[in-house]
């Protein structure tokens, strides 16, 4: 039940370390740079995991679903494709908007792993997995709109 922490340390991870950096060397924080950062790292484990353990990630989505193999490999293009875009400053605002898209789209692919106890990531765990995930979720989401998205039109921050 790493997985959760790793990605918050991701996500996390170059706005800390530039935090302190910054207050240590007394230059302003670009805040929103670092964002991006942390968020496109975590959008690039997302990406290696489903290229990687493609057999998992078809395993969690139900039998019904046409082209399941296709359609993990092409998330995780998706999301190799977002975290490439995350750190081109003049795509970025875009990159936002489509991250928050994919963790919406994607959480109902959680709900059904979880509920029928698919081993990957802590899915196994069943509904109680949940609890751990639905707010990891929010705080992806909440992170890339309040970091990244608000304010991005009139800031260059």
């Amino acid at each position: 039940m790493i997985t959760p922490i790793i990605i918050l340390c991701l996500l996390a991870g170059p706005l800390a370390i530039a935090y302190f950096y910054c207050k240590s060397t007394g230059t302003i924080l670009n805040k929103r740079k670092f964002a991006y950062w942390g968020l496109s790292s975590t959008f690039l484990l997302f990406a290696i995991g489903h290229l990687v353990k493609a057999d998992g990630m078809v395993a969690m989505l139900p039998p019904w679903v046409p082209y399941r193999l296709a359609l993990v490999y092409l998330s995780g293009l998706l999301e190799l494709f977002i975290a490439i875009t995350l750190l081109q400053p003049k795509y970025q605002s875009v990159a936002a908007k489509m991250a928050i898209a994919v963790f919406v789209l994607f959480f109902p692919v959680n709900i059904y792993a979880a509920f029928n106890h698919i081993g990957l990531g802590g899915h196994q765990w069943g509904p109680s997995y949940l609890l751990i995930r639905a707010p990891l979720q929010l705080i992806l989401i909440a992170w890339t709109y309040f970091l990244c998205v608000k304010g991005s039109a009139n800031k260059t921050e």
